[in-house]
């Protein structure tokens, strides 16, 4: 019996029901995972995310597992590539902040083209979430050479320009920023106040095929902060622009 489960389910008020339907699985699984069945990683990822602990805290049995005793405990999730993070998944990232939410890409298209996200991005602004989005410069030299590496060309440049135009309705919320960078990204970050998503970039693959690690802010970690002083380097030399420039 999975006693750590049964516990944080009952002081949440939900019962294997709801965890279904939240998860999309079916009631027998989650019954299974309350006998002692270790759920497969997403899922495991996604019962923590919504009971607020560390996977550990739910299944002691993780630390036990070859490498997970050296793995950060900033460290929630490695996906094997970006594709695998579901739509959901980043929806409910970007629904948890309260405060800040920030995105460098060179184009991030993929949550442009997704309308569900960009209205709740517009409700996050209006709200008074600080949303910093840090994109690609199309006419610079760091996205011609990222297009050339993925052998895609000026498909890159005309991907951003293409994001710009359909984050161009967020621009018209004060808590919003954009501004246009030319730097060599080697990974892409994705935050929603103490939680962070790094698209590794390796040279000549697409960036929806790279891995993701899922970081969250820990007490005595150094990860986070680390990714969050690349993230603020970048944004203090990129180049402002407003609704009117894109």
């Amino acid at each position: 019996m999975n006693d750590a489960l049964r516990r944080a389910m009952y002081a949440a008020g939900l019962g294997e029901v709801d965890i279904a339907a939240r998860l999309d699985v079916d009631p027998k699984t989650v019954r299974r995972w309350m006998k002692g069945r270790l759920p497969h990683p997403r899922h495991r990822q996604l019962v923590a995310q919504l009971f607020e602990v560390d996977e550990p805290d739910l299944w002691p049995e993780l630390l036990a597992l070859p490498g997970e005793r050296g793995r950060s405990a900033e460290m929630a999730a490695i996906y094997p590539q970006r594709s695998a993070v579901g739509r959901e998944s980043w929806l409910e990232l970007f629904e948890a902040a309260e405060k800040e939410i920030g995105v460098l890409a060179y184009s991030a298209l993929f949550l442009a083209e997704d309308r569900r996200m960009i209205r709740l991005l517009e409700a996050k602004a209006e709200a008074g979430v600080a949303i910093n989005l840090a994109l690609g410069n199309p006419d610079g030299e760091q996205v011609a050479q990222r297009g050339r590496a993925e052998k895609i060309g000026d498909a890159m440049a005309a991907k951003i320009r293409n994001a710009l135009v359909l984050y161009r309705p967020l621009l018209r919320h004060a808590s919003v920023s954009l501004r246009l960078h030319d730097t060599i990204l080697y990974n892409s970050m994705f935050r929603a106040d103490d939680q962070l998503l790094i698209n590794q970039h390796v040279f000549g693959i697409p960036a929806a095929q790279a891995p993701v690690f899922h970081l969250r802010r820990h007490d005595g970690g150094e990860m986070f902060a680390f990714y969050l002083e690349s993230f603020a380097e970048i944004w203090s030399s990129a180049e402002p622009v407003d609704g009117l420039s894109v």
